[in-house]
């Protein structure tokens, strides 16, 4: 068992809706999220584990999925399934300690749980990366797997959410699971355009999606494969479910790669409002008639 201590940056926030958007099949709602400074934002640490089980989900034909699972901090009220972006090796050992640790959903854990939120982390399928896999029918087969084991961890309402290539896999889970089985969907700064993994989000079925979607997008992103430009092309693609756009802003850069973790496309600096936006979501989404 272990415990992290990683301190958080306290962000102001401000929700507003902005515009809604109305189609024939499903409706895109706007919202807009605003930090106080980015100048303000302090380098944090990167939290490497937390208190968890590990499980490896034997996959059909030999190997397994390995996953690490956190319990809320506080009485439950769901469980999100994260999966992290770039090869996606988090590198998971059995002792619970995550060795890559600089992914936003992994960076974000604490606050997610402090919300009452059980968080499922998926690694790479052994250990080799996941690009230009994440949009394949073969592993629509194990997001399956990990959407039922994270059910069987506690009777509460089960989303997904991937960030930039990880968003792929998300969308693959959701456009093949039943509204029975997922709460809802949670993309952030997607991978929308061609790049290195050769797949999108739009090659992930979303016309299949069934459950209410987010699209989050950071209005400083400066990543070429996940332009915030996209977020709406992203949500009309989901043609029949409900979706709401999040726009979010500011962030600090720290490494030289626009796409990496440690910058705007990777939330950095602002991880709290991000979260706070995302929760409010879910919330309002849980209450919906």
């Amino acid at each position: 068992m272990f415990q992290p201590g990683p301190r958080r940056l306290l962000l102001r926030m401000s929700l507003a809706a902005i515009c809604c958007v109305s189609g024939s099949h499903a409706f895109a709602r706007e919202l807009t999220l605003h930090h106080a400074s980015t100048q303000s934002a302090q380098v944090m640490e990167i939290s490497s584990a937390g208190e968890g089980i590990v499980e490896e989900l034997p996959l059909q034909g030999g190997g397994f999925q390995r996953v690490l699972y956190t319990k809320a901090k506080r009485e439950t009220k769901g469980i999100i399934v994260m999966f992290p972006g770039g090869t996606g090796e988090i590198d998971i050992e059995k002792s619970g300690e995550v060795k890559n640790a600089k992914n936003f959903v992994v960076r974000s854990d604490e606050l997610w749980r402090d919300r009452g939120y059980g968080i499922v982390l998926v690694d790479a399928l052994d250990h080799q990366s996941m690009r230009g896999q994440r949009s394949s029918a073969e592993y629509a087969e194990v997001t399956k797997k990990i959407i039922e084991f994270a059910g069987m961890q506690a009777s509460v309402p089960v989303w997904v959410l991937g960030t930039s290539q990880g968003s792929i896999a998300a969308m693959n889970a959701a456009s093949h699971a039943g509204s029975m089985q997922l709460a809802g969907l949670i993309l952030t700064e997607s991978v929308s355009i061609l790049g290195g993994s050769h797949e999108t989000v739009f090659d992930a079925r979303p016309a299949d999606v069934r459950v209410p979607s987010l699209v989050v997008a950071n209005v400083n992103d400066q990543c070429k494969v996940a332009p915030p430009s996209m977020a709406q092309s992203i949500a009309q693609s989901i043609r029949h479910a409900p979706v709401t756009v999040l726009t979010v802003s500011g962030g600090t850069q720290r490494t030289h790669d626009d796409c990496g973790s440690l910058t705007p496309h990777g939330y950095y600096g602002i991880e709290e409002t991000v979260v706070n936006g995302i929760v409010d979501w879910m919330q309002k989404t849980q209450n919906r008639p």
